[in-house]
């Protein structure tokens, strides 16, 4: 389905069609790159866009995996995590690549190469993976704000809608805004969970055990089915679509020298951007680990649930506060990327231009429709239950934009002397696949087994 292109789109030079507007046209090459310049002054002017897509990977439908992964089997699940972020720094990779190189954001390059009705049918897919995104947002924010403050999770939940006033206004303050209030709420979410590393005093060497893989996570169905919740929740198709037009906030030379020069720098900003959102998931985890697992409480599976047991097993008065703090700022970084990445989809696969309040609007209502219902109805166990349907939700839709993009890069035609080379290729379809085929599986237990 992803190979059939059309033949009238073939040239190398996308970036010249005048039926298409640039990628988020109001912050398009608004920021500056010195000419010239030394390496730490570039690095600083490339810092930020890794910020944004790192966010997008502590989001609070990590929360709920990585604690049930923890509480169960303790540091196992580590490696699971380190894999799933090495997975993580290709593919943003291959989507940074590919909006430096052509210009286009996946969006884009999807509607000018497929045909219409694959297009159509990546556009529908990529808005359901945002839905699933925006409600894990919801529910996290709504969540962080009852423990927080005491407010009724229905309360939270309409509470969230109001952040569309919030996005708007920062967006017109100009890019570089919008990164500092996400690499604060980054550094927010930091401070919170190295202190939890500190009380908690994980073991240092079940640690690194955890990060080798071992067999029993494919032989427990149990252990592999929360492995791959894992991957669906680290991994998220929203990210590849943002990253590749966010990377074109920056004003570089558009010849070959000043590309390859933009995507070495890129890439630099996304891996190191993703090593810190390593360490956050694989706080959660530990946390778990040692707080729960460490002392029998083996079914920890709930962020309330984690909350709540927290200061009493270790014994802090700071430890909860703390936890939901980081929580709250997850959720409220993770909804500036996701309005973002909400406009490229819809404005790249549609070409078509809707008012950011109104886009932002449609957005929230549809995740907050079902998150309010679930919320009166059947309260913190129904949000917590929507909150992993989310992921799995987000998993099942990872497929539809990590074929396109390694597709979309693996052709000369499309992305010049900037093709995918040979091992990088056979590795971009090896974690396809492997996506694919735990995807498939994860349906499976799913739908087939009791």
């Amino acid at each position: 389905m992803f190979g059939n292109f059309r033949s009238k789109d073939t040239s190398a030079n996308h970036g010249d069609k005048p039926e298409l507007l640039a990628s988020l046209p109001e912050v398009h090459s608004s920021i500056a790159v010195p000419e010239g310049a030394g390496f730490w002054k570039k690095m600083m002017a490339f810092t930020g866009p890794g910020l944004l897509v790192a966010v997008g990977y502590i989001d609070p439908g990590n929360w709920a995996t990585d604690i049930e992964g923890g509480s169960r089997y303790g540091y196992t699940l580590l490696s699971v995590i380190l894999i799933s972020n090495i997975f993580a720094m290709l593919l943003q990779h291959l989507s940074l690549k590919l909006g430096i190189a052509t210009g286009r954001d996946l969006a884009q390059a999807c509607r000018d190469y497929y045909t219409r009705p694959v297009s159509f049918l990546l556009w529908i897919l990529a808005e359901i993976a945002i839905a699933a995104t925006d409600l894990a947002e919801v529910i996290g924010s709504a969540i962080a704000l009852n423990l927080l403050f005491g407010l009724p999770l229905p309360v939270g939940v309409i509470f969230t809608a109001l952040d569309v006033l919030l996005v708007l206004y920062f967006q017109q303050k100009g890019f570089r805004i919008i990164e500092s209030i996400v690499a604060s709420l980054m550094g927010l979410i930091l401070l919170c969970f190295a202190y939890e590393m500190f009380v908690s005093q994980p073991s240092v060497a079940k640690m690194l055990g955890g990060l080798i893989p071992k067999t029993e996570i494919v032989t427990d169905p149990g252990m592999l089915y929360i492995a791959i919740g894992i991957l669906g929740a680290t991994v998220m198709p929203h990210n590849l679509y943002l990253h590749s037009s966010i990377v074109q906030t920056r004003n570089f030379n558009k010849d070959y020298d000043g590309k390859k020069s933009a995507i070495k720098f890129a890439t630099i900003d996304s891996t190191v951007s993703l090593g810190l959102a390593f360490f956050i998931n694989g706080s959660i985890l530990i946390l778990a680990a040692a707080a729960f697992h460490n002392n029998g409480h083996f079914a920890i599976a709930d962020i309330t649930d984690a909350y709540h047991l927290l200061d009493p097993v270790l014994g802090v008065s700071l430890a909860s506060v703390f936890f939901a703090l980081a929580l709250l700022a997850s959720g409220q970084s993770s909804t500036l990327t996701g309005t973002l990445a909400g406009q490229i989809v819809m404005e790249g696969f549609l070409n078509i231009r809707l008012k950011p309040w109104l886009r932002r609007l449609l957005t929230r209502g549809i995740a907050i429709i079902p998150a309010l219902v679930v919320a009166i109805m059947y309260g913190e166990r129904g949000t917590a239950e929507l909150l992993v349907l989310s992921q799995v939700i987000l998993s099942l839709q990872l497929s539809f934009a990590v074929v396109p993009l390694v597709f979309l890069t693996s052709k000369k035609a499309i992305m010049g002397r900037f093709v995918n080379s040979e091992i990088l290729r056979v590795i971009s379809w090896i974690i396809s696949l492997v996506i694919i085929g735990l995807n498939i599986f994860l349906l499976y237990q799913t739908f087939f087994v009791d």
